[in-house]
């Protein structure tokens, strides 16, 4: 009961919600510069000024603002496409949206980027900082090649009408920016303290239970005479860990991610992570974290250790790039989702969305994992 509880509070709670709030300062930062554009006035006059490039995909300049805004996140921008009178361009919009960085991917894109890519200068740039932004063209490439696929096929119409009325340039109001500032983070912090809180205890009732019997050990945990007190107890959560339900469902998913190079913790983190992305890292945080009160080091170092059971590690370049692709494409996220479904009045467009994004993103980790494994 009271080791249980004991668990529940460190691994569960603080772990999970902890991970995701640590976040909180950068995509502020990301916010305050998105709202300071808009009220300057230059979010619309970017729309005037993208209009040509959005013709080669199929759309107009009213695209612009909706996917400026799904940097930060996809659902005010989905909402956002209201402003497009032309359906077909309404709806190409909305589907591209979701391929854009938003801030729930910035916690995954920094733990991983972080942990494994090295921290070195390419000329007078900055190897990670390289990567993150590679992320980021790689999310406009999905969400543009997508509206222009769409454009041409199933959205195919006519060229569509380009008008808008130029607001006056101004200096930002200092109160309206913190106005706003301050209902992003309660917003992000609403969703942290909800949707978060309960997948990260959902999740590590799953890894707690059900409890291993203490005379199961040390046989078949590999624990032998001659370990020290922190090895044996590593072996041992270890060993709850993967017969523990959470163990279980991602040992039956395996398979499925094996191609990618995915481990069962790997897997049933991303299966964990289908509600809201933000969760992964809660996620991986409580599944490399349950019971090894032993062991101090942070995630990065946990991730850096982990092995197969044939002591390859599972982090890999190649591995990991496949990674932040999948988290770059796949849509994982409940409320993009639901708003799809309102905006668009049918299950037809989310569900396609759905399963288009997650296939390109298997697809494109896939392919990247195979072939870097070659390399």
């Amino acid at each position: 009961g009271e080791n249980a509880l004991s668990s529940f509070l460190a691994d569960g709670v603080i772990a999970g919600v902890g991970s995701v709030i640590i976040f909180l300062p950068q995509i502020l930062i990301l916010f305050l510069f998105i709202i300071i554009l808009e009220d300057t006035g230059y979010l619309a006059r970017t729309s005037f000024l993208m209009d040509r490039v959005m013709r080669t995909v199929g759309l107009s300049g009213q695209s612009v603002i909706p996917m400026l805004s799904s940097f930060a996140c996809a659902v005010p921008s989905i909402m956002a496409t209201r402003v497009i009178p032309d359906r077909r361009d309404r709806i190409a919009t909305i589907l591209a949206a979701p391929f854009m960085t938003c801030s729930a991917r910035l916690p995954i894109y920094a733990l991983l980027i972080a942990a494994f890519v090295p921290n070195e200068s390419v000329g007078w740039l900055n190897l990670q900082g390289l990567v993150l932004f590679g992320l980021y063209l790689l999310g406009i490439l999905g969400g543009l090649g997508t509206a222009r696929m769409l454009k041409s096929s199933a959205l195919k119409g006519p060229k569509p009408q380009f008008m808008l009325a130029l607001p006056e340039f101004r200096m930002p109001n200092i109160q309206t920016v913190a106005i706003k500032l301050f209902d992003r983070a309660r917003i992000f912090l609403k969703r942290a303290g909800t949707v978060i809180f309960v997948v990260a205890i959902i999740v590590w009732t799953l890894a707690y239970f059900p409890r291993m019997d203490v005379a199961d050990y040390p046989a078949g945990t590999g624990v032998t005479e001659n370990m020290d007190e922190e090895s044996v107890e590593l072996a041992r959560s270890a060993a709850q860990m993967e017969q523990s339900f959470l163990g279980r469902i991602g040992r039956t998913i395996e398979p499925v991610f094996k191609p990618l190079g995915w481990d069962w913790r790997v897997s049933s983190a991303v299966v964990a992570g289908f509600p809201a992305r933000e969760v992964v890292v809660a996620v991986m945080g409580t599944i490399y974290a349950v019971g090894s009160d032993a062991d101090e080091q942070n995630l990065s170092e946990k991730l850096r250790s982990a092995t197969w059971p044939d002591g390859r590690l599972i982090f890999t370049l190649p591995m990991v790039l496949g990674l932040l692709v999948f988290y770059a494409w796949c849509l994982q996220c409940a409320a993009t989702l639901a708003t799809i479904r309102r905006e668009t009045n049918s299950w037809r467009w989310p569900i396609f969305a759905w399963t288009y994004m997650t296939t390109i993103g298997y697809v494109g980790a896939l392919v990247i994992y195979q072939v870097g494994s070659l390399i």
